[in-house]
């Protein structure tokens, strides 16, 4: 199955009202009942299992805490333990303990540059994001949570919310509901801001 992202058309660090909305926008457009004695019945049939195996994907995910609401590593595998507390810290708004416990990390591997790269958006650093998810990238190229997050970034970091809303005047994350669907974004959703 492609990434249940992409199929719902939506940001793995979309909030969960966001990924409901695409979901119900999408069913309602694929629905059987739309395509009655119509030749293109088979087609939508398709993409409406398609929709409701990406929905469910996604929603399985985040109720496993699977990282910041997608997948994370190297497709579907869970990050590390260490890499879940900082995720946990983010999210709660705490970038200071985020930024100790990367400091005590095992290693620095391609987890440790995203989860960087996500406080450093969270601050308002996008330079310095940027370089740290160019570098999770390069060392895990096939990771689609850090694929996404360096693409977001690259199209100027306006679309890319690990964490939520927006930034606020000072930097940092308020609440942030984390997703890091994937590492840092496994499904997280809350607002940067301080």
């Amino acid at each position: 199955m492609r990434d249940p992202y992409s199929v719902l058309g939506v940001s793995p660090n979309a909030k969960d009202d966001e990924i409901k909305k695409a979901y119900r926008e999408l069913a309602r457009k694929y629905h059987p009942d739309n395509y009655h004695d119509n030749p293109l019945s088979d087609l939508a049939q398709e993409k409406m299992k398609e929709v409701n195996e990406a929905y469910n994907e996604i929603m399985k995910l985040r109720e496993s805490g699977g990282g910041f609401h997608g997948g994370r590593g190297s497709g579907t595998s869970g990050g590390s333990a260490e890499g879940a507390k900082v995720r946990d810290a983010i999210n709660r708004g705490n970038l200071s303990l985020a930024e100790e416990l990367l400091r005590a990390f095992p290693a620095q591997n391609a987890e440790w540059h995203f989860l960087m790269g996500s406080v450093c958006y969270c601050k308002g650093w996008l330079d310095d994001a940027l370089n740290y998810y160019q570098t999770a990238v390069s060392m895990e190229p096939n990771n689609s949570e850090y694929r996404q997050a360096l693409m977001f970034m690259q199209q100027g970091g306006q679309a890319y919310r690990p964490y939520g809303n927006g930034m606020g005047q000072g930097g940092g994350c308020d609440a942030c509901d984390c997703c890091l669907g994937m590492m840092c974004m496994n499904m997280c959703c809350g607002c940067c801001g301080s």
